[in-house]
């Protein structure tokens, strides 16, 4: 099976993405002077769904830093930009990982990291 750039398989309209790991934890998402807590719904190796604060003002492009809080010992924090907003989520891709919070936030997608799965547009 060949895949092109935007992740279609070329036989449907299926597409291939990261596999998401629904996991549900508190997130800040901060902004200079702004920030919202809201909860992960999801994560995968190239971003995270977020459930929508009613108060966030933000927009697609907009860039935003996470601080996610996995367990007693497992606090990531990273940068993320505005990929796709609705009523209900935000969604979210990595645009920068701290180098110490890399191997900690692999380690926490397990086989995740490595897997895609089909989806619908």
């Amino acid at each position: 099976m060949s895949i092109d750039e935007k992740g279609r398989d070329g036989l449907s309209s299926e597409y291939l993405r990261p596999a998401r790991m629904r996991i549900e934890t508190t997130v800040l998402m901060s902004q200079g002077e702004r920030s919202h807590p809201t909860e992960l719904v999801d994560i995968s190796a190239t971003g995270v769904l977020l459930r929508r604060p009613r108060d966030w003002q933000g927009r697609q492009g907009e860039t935003w830093v996470l601080d996610m809080i996995f367990a007693r010992d497992l606090h990531i924090h990273l940068e993320a930009v505005v990929a796709r907003v609705s009523e209900r989520h935000i969604g979210l891709a990595y645009s920068r990982i701290p180098e110490d919070k890399q191997v900690p936030l692999w380690n926490l997608l397990g086989g995740y990291a490595d897997i895609l799965e089909h989806w619908h547009d």
